[in-house]
C-alpha cells in the first residue's frame, strides 16, 4: 500500500449493528493496574453534546449572537485512583469560539484552532457514578449536528492519549451514513431553527418538502417535452434523426483522423465500459479532429470554443468531428453517456456542442481530512464523464500538508498527521475531531509516486490539476513543520540549515488569532526565508508536473483570511514607512511577490478573490487568476466585476452557491457547515446565473431566508468577460469518502449544467440593472419548465452513479398525513419510497396514499434499489 492513506473505504458492509469509525482500533489494556482502570475509563465514560437555544435571552458583553450547549459527561462506577485523577485531561472539538464556560468540577483550557482541554478544578475529585452538565456559550449559531465534533479523548497522568469509546463515530449499516450517536438530535425548530430577530428560516419538514416537490411535479404537468437524449451537460444543439436505434452492444469498429488513440484512451474506456467495446464488424465510429470546424447550429460565442464538436448517429456508423482533442474526448463521454442509460442501444441524434466556458472546475480540500489517490482518481472519472476540466486541489492549510516535497520531508512527516503531541514534533495537534491516533484514517498524505500518477490520470482525462498550498494564512501545518525542522537541527548544531527554511520570526511579537482560532497559522512575509520556502515547494511540484507530462500551468496561492499579523515583527517593521505595519499591504506584498516567481517560472498566479483584491493590479503579471467568493446577494457582482474588468482571469466560486460542503437542505441532520447558506439543493444550483450575477436575487433569498435584492454598483465592461465557474468541497467536516460523494453527488451535476451549457431563461447581463427577488425579471414559468426536463435527466443519471459506485445523497422523501392517509413523494422522479409504522422492523413499499393510525417512517431508496436515505418521522397530528 502507498504511503497515502485513504480517508476511509467508500462502503463499509456491517451486519452486525453500527460500524465504528473515525480512529484506529484502540490498543489492547496495558498490564499496569494504571494504564488499565484509565483505559476502562475513556471505553465506559458517557458523554452527551446537546444544543439548547440558538438565540438565548442573553449573550456575553459585546457578542450580539450566541448559543448555548450542554456536554454532559457521567462518569464510570469503576473509576483510577483518587490520586491519579488530578492529571487527567480531557481534549474535546469545540469549532466555535467558546465563549462562556460553567461547570461544577471542570475548568477549560483551550489550547488552539477548535482543541479544548478539560481539567478538574483544584481539589475537585471525581465521585463514581457521577453525572456533570457543562454549559457552554459559543459565539454565532449551531444550526447543525455536523458541528460536532467526534473522537473525545483522555490523556491520563501517564502520558497516554485514549479516545472517548462513546464519542466515535459510527456507519449505520443500512444508509453507509456517518453518525454521531453521542450528540442529542436537534428537534427543537422554535429554538434551534434560528438566529437572531431577522433570520426567517425553517426547516424542511417533511411536509415541507412534500409540498415542495408537488409543485415541481404540477409545474411539469403541462407535459415536458421530450429531449431526444439525457446526456448531461445539456448540449447546445441537438435533435432526434430519423429511423431505427443503434444497437452497439455488438462492438464499435473505430478509425481515426488527424488524431492518435493515445488522447482518446480514456474516453474510449468510458465509452467501452458503457457498453460499446471496439470489435471488428460493429457499428463504425469515425473521429475527425477539424481544427477549423465550423458548426451552423451553435451560436457565435460558441462556435469558437476549442472543445466545440458534433456527433452524428446514423444507420450502424457514428461520425464525431471535433476541432481539438479536448473536443473528441467530450463527445466520447457523451456518447458513453447515452449508451451507457440505452443499455448499450441509443437512438438516432444530431448533437452539436461546445461549453459556454473554458473553465469547468471542481475544488476538492484535501488538507483539513485527508482523501487519497483512489478517490480522487474517482473524481477524475465523474468529472471527464461531466465535462468539468479542472481540478482544484487543495493540499495544504492549517490542518494539514497533503503532499510531498522530497525536500522538506517535515512537511508530511509532521504536517501530513494529527495525533496527541503537545511539542508537534511528529505530528500537529488534533484539530476537526482527527483524535489522538497518528494512524487515524484522515491522516496521511500523496507520496511523489502517487502525485505523478494523479497527474497522468488527469491529463489522460483532458483535466488540469491546479494545486494549491494556501498562503500567508491557512499555514499551519507548514509552519509547524517548519519549526519542527528548526528544532531538529538546533539539536544537531546546525543553526545555518535550522533557519534557512524557519517561517516565524523569533522576535516578532504580534498576538492575533484567526477566524479559525489559530494564533499560529500565518507564515511571515518579511523573512527570505519564506521566499526560499516557496520556491523549494514550487521546484517540487515543477518538478513532479514536468516527469508526470503535464507542465504546471497554474498554481493557487490562496491569499485568503489572512489574519492581522506581522504589526509587531522586527522585520516587517524595519522595512515599513515609519516603522508602522500595514497588514494588508504586507500580505499584498507577498501576493505580488509570489506571482512575480510564478511568472518567471511560466506559471500563472490564482487566489481568493479577498486577498487578491490587496493586491495592486499594476504589480501583478497580466491575466492572474481570481476566484470570487463573495456572497452572491452581497458583494459577489461587485467584486467579480472588478476582477474582470482588470482583464483577470475571474472564477465564480460564490459560496452560497458553489460551496457543496454546505448543507443539502435546511435540516440540522444534513451534514455541512452553512455558514454561507442554510440548505443548497439541486433546483438552487440548477438555478445559478454564473453570467449575471446581480440577477440571481430574482430567484434566490438569503441566508437568513429574506428575499434577495442586488443592484450593479460596478458594471462590467464592454468585452469584460467571465473566464468559468467553479464547484467546491471544503472537507472540514468530511471525515469520509463516502461523505465526500455524498456532498458532491448529484448537485456537482447541476453546477456542471451551469458551468457547460447557457439556459434560455437566463437573461443577458444589461450593466446597471438591480434585481429583487420574484420581480419577474428571470422568467420563474420557464426556469421551472427547464427544472422539470433537468428532473429527468438527473433521475436517469443516477442509475449511471449507482454503477460506478458513487455513495451520492439519496433525499430523504417528502410526506405528510392528511385525514388519516400517508401521502409522498420525491424530489426526482421514480425514486422508490418505502415506510413502516415507527417501532415496527419490516419497511413497507409505498405506491399510493395509504392510510396510517401512528406515527410513521419513511425514507426513499437509490435507483438501484441497495441503499436508502436516512428516515424520516411523519406526524399524524403536527410536528410533520
Amino acid at each position: 500500500m502507498p504511503r497515502y492513506r485513504r480517508s476511509s473505504l467508500r462502503y463499509l458492509a456491517a451486519p452486525l449493528g453500527l460500524l465504528l469509525i473515525g480512529t484506529a482500533a484502540p490498543p489492547a489494556p496495558p498490564p499496569a493496574p494504571a494504564a488499565a482502570a484509565w483505559q476502562r475509563f475513556a471505553d465506559t465514560l458517557g458523554v452527551r453534546f446537546a444544543m439548547i437555544d440558538n438565540n438565548p435571552p442573553s449573550c456575553p458583553p459585546t457578542f450580539a449572537d450566541c448559543f448555548t450547549a450542554q456536554l454532559t459527561l457521567t462518569l464510570p462506577r469503576d473509576l483510577p485512583a483518587s490520586s491519579e485523577q488530578a492529571g487527567m485531561r480531557l481534549y474535546y472539538g469545540f469549532v466555535t469560539r467558546l465563549i462562556g464556560f460553567d461547570s461544577d468540577v471542570f475548568q477549560d483550557r483551550f489550547v488552539n484552532g477548535d482543541l479544548h482541554e478539560l481539567r478538574l478544578k483544584p481539589g475537585a475529585r471525581l465521585t463514581p457514578g457521577s453525572r456533570h452538565v457543562i454549559t457552554l456559550t459559543g459565539r454565532g449559531n449551531f444550526f447543525s449536528t455536523s458541528y460536532v465534533m467526534p473522537n473525545y479523548y483522555v490523556v491520563t497522568p501517564a502520558g497516554a492519549a485514549l479516545t472517548v469509546r462513546a464519542t466515535r463515530a459510527v456507519i449505520d449499516p443500512e444508509t453507509g451514513l456517518e453518525t454521531l450517536p453521542f450528540a442529542a438530535a436537534m428537534t427543537d425548530e422554535r429554538r434551534l431553527a434560528q438566529g437572531s430577530a431577522p433570520d426567517r428560516t425553517q426547516w424542511l419538514s417533511p411536509a415541507r418538502a412534500f409540498q415542495r416537490y408537488a409543485s415541481w411535479d404540477a409545474a411539469s404537468a403541462p407535459a415536458v417535452s421530450a429531449r431526444p437524449t439525457a446526456i448531461l451537460p445539456t448540449p447546445a444543439f441537438e435533435t432526434a434523426v430519423p429511423g431505427a436505434a443503434v444497437d452497439l452492444s455488438g462492438g464499435v469498429t473505430l478509425a481515426l483522423r488527424g488524431i492518435t488513440r493515445a488522447p482518446l484512451a480514456a474516453a474510449l474506456t468510458q465509452l467501452a465500459g458503457a457498453g460499446a467495446r471496439e470489435r471488428r464488424g460493429g457499428v463504425s465510429l469515425t473521429i475527425t479532429i477539424d481544427p477549423a470546424l465550423r458548426l451552423a447550429e451553435l451560436p457565435q460565442d460558441l462556435s469558437r470554443r476549442a472543445e466545440r464538436y458534433a456527433i452524428t448517429v446514423g444507420d450502424r456508423a457514428i461520425a464525431i468531428v471535433a476541432a481539438t482533442g479536448d473536443g473528441a474526448a467530450a463527445a466520447l463521454n457523451a456518447l458513453a453517456q447515452e449508451t451507457a442509460r440505452g443499455n448499450g442501444t441509443i437512438g438516432r441524434f444530431r448533437i452539436a456542442d461546445a461549453p459556454r466556458y473554458d473553465f469547468r472546475g471542481l475544488h476538492i480540500d484535501v488538507a483539513r481530512n485527508f482523501h487519497g489517490a483512489r478517490e480522487l482518481t474517482v473524481l477524475l472519472d465523474q468529472m471527464a464523464r461531466y465535462r468539468l476540466n479542472k481540478l482544484h486541489l487543495h493540499l495544504g492549510d492549517d490542518e494539514g500538508w497533503r503532499l510531498q516535497i522530497p525536500a522538506l520531508p517535515e512537511l508530511t512527516e509532521i504536517g501530513g498527521f494529527r495525533c496527541h503531541d503537545p511539542a508537534e514534533d511528529r505530528c500537529l495537534l488534533p484539530q476537526l475531531g482527527a483524535g489522538p491516533d497518528r494512524a487515524a484514517p484522515q491522516n496521511g498524505f500523496l507520496t511523489r509516486d502517487a502525485y505523478i500518477a494523479l497527474l497522468r490520470a488527469a491529463k489522460a482525462r483532458h483535466i488540469e490539476v491546479i494545486p494549491s498550498f494556501d498562503m500567508p494564512g491557512h499555514s499551519r501545518a507548514a509552519v509547524r513543520s517548519m519549526e519542527a525542522r528548526y528544532r531538529r537541527l538546533m539539536r544537531s548544531g546546525n543553526r545555518t540549515a535550522a533557519e534557512r527554511y524557519r517561517l516565524v520570526e523569533p522576535g516578532d511579537t504580534t498576538r492575533y488569532r484567526s477566524i479559525q482560532n489559530y494564533d499560529d497559522n500565518t507564515l511571515n512575509p518579511c523573512l527570505p526565508a519564506t521566499y526560499r520556502f516557496v520556491e523549494t515547494v514550487l521546484d517540487g511540484l515543477q518538478a513532479m508536473h514536468v516527469a508526470a507530462g503535464a507542465p504546471l500551468r497554474t498554481y493557487h496561492i490562496g491569499a485568503d483570511e489572512t489574519a492581522g499579523a506581522w504589526t509587531e515583527s522586527p522585520a516587517c517593521r524595519a522595512a515599513a514607512p515609519g516603522g508602522v505595519v500595514d497588514g494588508h499591504r504586507v500580505g499584498a506584498d507577498f501576493i505580488e511577490r509570489v506571482a512575480g516567481i510564478l511568472a518567471r517560472r511560466g506559471v500563472t498566479a490564482a487566489g481568493w478573490s479577498d486577498g487578491m483584491g490587496h493586491a495592486d493590479p499594476a504589480k501583478l503579471p497580466a491575466g492572474v487568476q481570481g476566484n470570487v467568493w463573495a456572497m452572491l446577494l452581497d458583494d459577489a457582482p461587485a467584486v467579480a466585476h472588478r476582477q474582470a474588468n482588470a482583464g483577470w482571469r475571474t472564477i465564480v466560486s460564490v459560496p452560497d452557491i458553489t460551496y457543496l460542503d454546505h448543507p443539502a437542505a435546511t435540516d440540522p441532520d444534513e451534514p455541512g457547515y452553512d455558514w454561507a447558506s442554510r440548505g443548497t439543493d439541486l433546483l438552487k444550483v440548477f438555478s445559478l446565473l454564473p453570467d449575471n450575477l446581480p440577477a440571481n436575487a430574482s430567484v434566490m433569498r438569503d441566508l437568513l431566508g429574506r428575499p434577495g435584492k442586488a443592484a450593479d454598483p460596478r458594471p462590467r465592461q464592454a468585452g469584460a468577460a467571465f473566464t468559468g465557474v467553479q464547484a467546491h468541497l471544503w472537507s472540514e467536516t468530511v471525515r469520509s469518502d463516502a461523505r465526500v460523494d455524498y456532498m458532491l453527488f448529484p448537485r456537482l451535476l447541476a453546477l456542471a449544467e451551469r458551468a457547460w451549457h447557457r439556459a434560455p431563461w437566463e437573461p443577458s447581463y444589461a450593466p446597471g440593472t438591480s434585481y429583487a427577488y420574484d420581480d419577474g425579471k428571470v422568467d420563474g414559468k420557464a426556469l421551472l419548465a427547464d427544472w422539470a426536463r433537468m428532473r429527468l435527466v438527473l433521475a436517469a443519471q443516477m442509475a449511471l452513479l449507482d454503477r460506478d459506485g458513487i455513495r451520492y445523497r439519496i433525499t430523504p422523501p417528502g410526506a405528510r398525513i392528511a385525514g388519516g392517509r400517508l401521502e409522498a413523494n420525491t424530489e426526482l422522479p421514480g425514486m422508490r419510497v418505502e415506510w413502516r409504522p415507527i417501532g415496527t422492523a419490516a419497511w413497507r413499499g409505498y405506491d399510493a396514499p395509504v392510510t396510517v393510525d401512528a406515527d410513521v417512517e419513511v425514507r426513499a431508496r437509490s435507483a438501484d434499489g441497495r441503499r436508502a436515505s436516512r428516515a424520516i418521522i411523519v406526524r399524524r397530528r403536527g410536528g410533520s
